[in-house]
């Protein structure tokens, strides 16, 4: 009897050691896996740089948001297009023209490698258009195919010569009629890229030549520093 006892004893200590190992050892998957949680929903954030790594990397942060005054544009499905149709999300601007014999295709072409590659909620969140800065050919129908071309997501906007004149001034872009021979005209314009934040205030600009990857990096860190 006394030897069952010893035995029995013998087997509850065993059944507690590998009871205590079986604990041990899933204690530390769950440490590894939170760890490894943690990693990866780090990796995930987007990473905040200096305003001096913003402009290395093509982007410039204006120092205070710039307020725009009301305008009111067309849009390519031909209903007005204003102040409030930039409050919500963020924009991208590209001011531009379907008849651009070469900067427009390759910015167009380029914003739209950076669209496809921003996360799902990001790119929901983010517009892309091209505002003509040649309303006379460009009607809302053209304008409409030739962005799309690009990206069904991209809109296209246009309007009256001189409303499109004053919005692009508020935003620092310079555009002229160029007369060539023969009676035809090119427009020359300028190439940056204007960021409105979802107050729908002039926030940043992009700089040309546009680099998705790099300008990825730059969107979701001036993104990630907004307090709108």
């Amino acid at each position: 009897m006394i030897k069952n006892l010893l035995n029995n004893s013998d087997f509850s200590l065993e059944q507690q050691q590998k009871r205590g190992v079986r604990i041990t050892i899933t204690v530390l998957l769950v440490f590894i896996i939170l760890v490894l949680m943690g990693f990866v929903h780090k990796l995930s954030q987007p990473r905040v740089i200096t305003e001096s790594e913003l402009r290395l990397n093509g982007a410039v942060k204006l120092q205070r948001a710039r307020i725009i005054d009301n305008f009111e544009l067309l849009s390519d499905s031909g209903v007005r297009f204003e102040t409030k149709n930039l409050k919500g999300h963020w924009t991208l601007l590209f001011f531009g023209f379907t008849h651009c014999p070469d900067i427009c295709p390759t910015t167009l072409s380029e914003l739209s490698k950076f669209y496809q590659m921003l996360d799902g909620d990001i790119q929901r969140d983010t517009k892309i258009i091209l505002v003509s800065v040649d309303p006379t050919r460009d009607k809302p129908k053209v304008l409409r195919d030739y962005v799309r071309y690009f990206n069904n997501e991209f809109q296209g906007v246009t309007g009256d010569f001189f409303d499109i004149k004053r919005f692009a001034t508020q935003l620092n872009i310079p555009f002229n009629k160029v007369t060539l021979e023969g009676g035809n005209y090119t427009v020359d314009h300028g190439s940056q890229v204007v960021l409105i934040n979802p107050l729908g205030h002039y926030h940043a600009f992009f700089k040309a030549p546009l680099d998705p990857v790099k300008m990825k990096l730059t969107y979701r860190s001036i993104r990630a520093t907004f307090n709108g």
